[in-house]
């Protein structure tokens, strides 16, 4: 089974940490007025926001990482590796389609709406049959999914709730931390399978 390099798991790093710094360090450059609890991350890379460029960045990088996981994450399925790098794209997508100050934006909402259905499915379509790697089987897959798409779902249902900003921030956050378990954990598996056919 091919190797995970190096670089699949420096992106796998970087993604969550790109995206809870990247909207921490946005949030506190706002004014007193931005309320991180109601107000979503999309709010921080638009127009209206001060110093956008820094969430727009870092989901710009989020969504690179994504892409550069799914070409290296070989021992996953090749559909869910397509699903991921697709969120990829989504996420950077929605970097360049900002939310604008009033109103409403297709093309961000497009966005927003691929990245989630990738981000919530691609660990069914990673996971493999008794694969030596935990995470990538299929009862860990359906769990991380079936999480994702609670959480996604209560991100839409909070919608115009006091706690969009919470919902939406767990609804991004999990994906990403659940990339940085299975490449982390993957590659320490298929490492180990090695040492033990050597031995």
């Amino acid at each position: 089974m091919k190797r995970i390099p190096w670089w699949v798991v420096v992106a796998a790093s970087a993604a969550p940490a790109l995206l809870i710094g990247g909207f921490l360090v946005a949030a506190a450059l706002q004014p007193a007025s931005y309320n991180p609890v109601r107000d979503t991350i999309s709010q921080l890379a638009g127009p209206g926001a001060t110093d956008p460029w820094v969430m727009t960045s870092a989901l710009a990088g989020v969504g690179s990482c994504c892409v550069l996981v799914a070409l290296g994450l070989q021992p996953a399925g090749g559909l869910g590796r397509a699903l991921l790098a697709g969120g990829g794209v989504a996420t950077c997508l929605i970097a360049v389609f900002r939310q604008p100050r009033h109103g409403y934006s297709l093309g961000h909402e497009l966005a927003v709406i691929v990245a989630a259905v990738t981000f919530c499915t691609w660990p069914l379509f990673a996971s493999r049959r008794g694969h030596p790697a935990v995470l990538l089987t299929r009862p860990p897959s359906l769990v991380a999914a079936g999480v994702s798409i609670g959480l996604a779902t209560w991100y839409a249902i909070e919608s115009d709730g006091a706690l969009l900003g919470v919902a939406e921030r767990c609804a991004a956050s999990a994906p990403a931390l659940w990339l940085f378990a299975v490449v982390v954990t993957t590659r320490r598996a298929l490492a180990g399978g090695r040492s033990d056919l050597a031995s």
